[in-house]
C-alpha cells in the first residue's frame, strides 16, 4: 500500500511509468519530476516489485546526494494538482495482476480525476499499420474518450490500432496488443472495467539508448496537458526546456578504469 508523510493526497492528475522495453516511460518521468523540481512525499510499499535501494537520482548538491531513494516512490506538485509514481525496478514474475489491483484501489481512494500511464511497444512487432506515420500513439478509457476524445482529434494523434487475432487466419477479429508494454494493456483494461479515466500515451522503440525516446514521449505529454510552457527561443529544440537529471550521467555505468590500459 502506499505510504506518505500526509495521510491524504488531493489530486487531479495521477501520473506514472509503464516498466515496458528501453525503460522509455521511466526516462520520461525522470525529466518531469527533475523540470518541474517535484518533492517527494512518500513511497509506494509493495511486494510485486524487485527491492533496490540507492542515492538520490535527482540530487542538485552535495548535501542532497545522500538521500536514499526505493523501488517505487511518489512525488507531488501542488500547484499542478499533480502527483507522479516513478517505479524504478521491474516487477517479479505473475506480480503484475496484484500490483495493478493494489494501484487502482489507491487511485479510486485518491479520487484521482485522471490517470496518464508513459509506455513503449517493439517497434519490430508493428504490423502494416503501424509501420506509417508516428511512431506515437495513445489510447483512452470509455470514461476519458468523453472527456477529451475531441482534444486528441484536434492534435491529430493517432489512437494505438487493434491487430489482428489470427494473423492470415482470420483478420475480421481485432485485439489490442502491445509488445513490450509490461503492465500496460492489463493496467488500461482494468481501469476500462473499472469506470477510471486513464490515458495510455506511447512511442515504439528498440533496447538501446532511449534517452531520445524519453524526451520524444515526454514533449508528447507536454503537447496535451502543458506541464511546461514552450519558450519561444527553444521552439527549434523543445527537448532542451527539459531538465536532465543528475542520475543520467551513470545511465551506461562508468568509464572504463585508466588502469586497465
Amino acid at each position: 500500500m502506499p505510504s506518505t508523510k500526509h495521510a491524504v493526497i488531493q489530486f487531479i492528475l495521477f501520473l506514472q511509468p509503464a516498466v515496458s522495453v528501453g525503460n522509455v516511460g521511466q526516462l520520461a518521468i525522470d525529466l518531469v519530476i527533475s523540470t518541474l523540481n517535484m518533492t517527494k512525499v512518500g513511497y509506494f510499499y509493495t511486494d510485486c516489485l524487485v527491492p533496490m535501494v540507492g542515492n538520490n537520482p535527482y540530487a542538485t548538491a552535495e548535501e542532497n546526494s545522500v538521500e536514499l531513494s526505493i523501488n517505487a516512490e511518489v512525488y507531488s506538485l501542488p500547484s499542478k494538482k499533480l502527483v507522479v509514481l516513478q517505479i524504478r525496478s521491474p516487477f517479479i514474475k505473475n506480480k503484475y495482476r496484484p500490483f495493478c489491483e493494489t494501484l487502482l484501489s489507491w487511485v479510486k481512494s485518491s479520487k484521482c480525476a485522471m490517470v496518464v500511464l508513459l509506455s513503449s511497444s517493439h517497434a519490430y512487432q508493428r504490423d502494416d499499420e503501424q509501420l506509417l506515420g508516428t511512431p506515437l500513439r495513445y489510447l483512452l478509457t470509455p470514461d476519458l474518450e468523453k472527456a477529451v476524445g475531441g482534444r486528441m482529434k484536434e492534435l491529430n494523434w493517432k489512437e494505438m490500432e487493434k491487430v489482428a487475432a489470427y494473423p492470415g487466419i482470420n483478420d475480421t477479429d481485432k485485439v489490442l496488443h502491445i509488445p513490450g508494454g509490461g503492465i500496460t494493456k492489463l493496467l488500461f483494461t482494468e481501469s476500462c472495467s473499472e469506470g477510471i479515466q486513464m490515458a495510455v500515451l506511447l512511442k515504439f522503440c528498440s533496447e538501446g539508448d532511449n534517452i531520445p525516446d524519453a524526451f520524444v514521449l515526454v514533449n508528447y505529454l507536454n503537447e496535451w496537458l502543458q506541464l511546461i510552457k514552450s519558450e519561444s527561443n527553444d521552439s527549434t529544440d523543445p527537448s532542451s526546456q527539459w531538465k536532465i537529471p543528475s542520475s543520467w550521467r551513470l545511465l551506461f555505468g562508468n568509464g572504463l578504469p585508466p588502469a586497465l590500459f
